[in-house]
């Protein structure tokens, strides 16, 4: 299926912000777009990638500022987001070793670019859960 199939032209309704015309996207920049939304939409991975943003590094502090977030699941999603280039895990040959999590320029041009949809939320994040 192609983007003109799944996303009508929008132009035509009235009042509509500036809309960008995305024809020009391929069925490739398609399946990089869906991927890449999968995989920050996962539970707990914006609110990790959010965490490190503002300055959270042990594994300790990232699972203190997000509530309800167990260290299996926390181990499970900083793995995916090491996977994807979006965060690196440094290791620190100490007693006892010490790892600390950072966003790479990958992961902060990622946070960078959705600051438009955490706008959004904060305006119409009324939506049911």
């Amino acid at each position: 299926m192609t983007y003109e199939q799944l996303a009508p032209d929008l132009q035509h309704i009235p009042d509509l912000p500036h809309i960008p015309d995305f024809q020009h996207i391929d069925d490739d920049e398609c399946h990089r777009f869906q991927g890449t939304m999968e995989l920050i939409g996962r539970r707990w991975s914006s609110a990790i990638l959010l965490a490190l943003t503002r300055g959270a590094e042990r594994f300790s502090e990232i699972r203190a500022v997000i509530p309800g977030l167990s260290d299996r699941l926390l181990s499970q999603r900083a793995k995916e987001l090491e996977a994807a280039g979006l965060i690196e895990r440094r290791v620190v040959a100490s007693t006892p070793v010490q790892i600390s999590y950072h966003l790479t320029r990958r992961g902060a041009d990622l946070m960078e670019s959705l600051q438009p949809l955490a706008h959004w939320g904060q305006q119409w994040g009324d939506l049911p859960r």
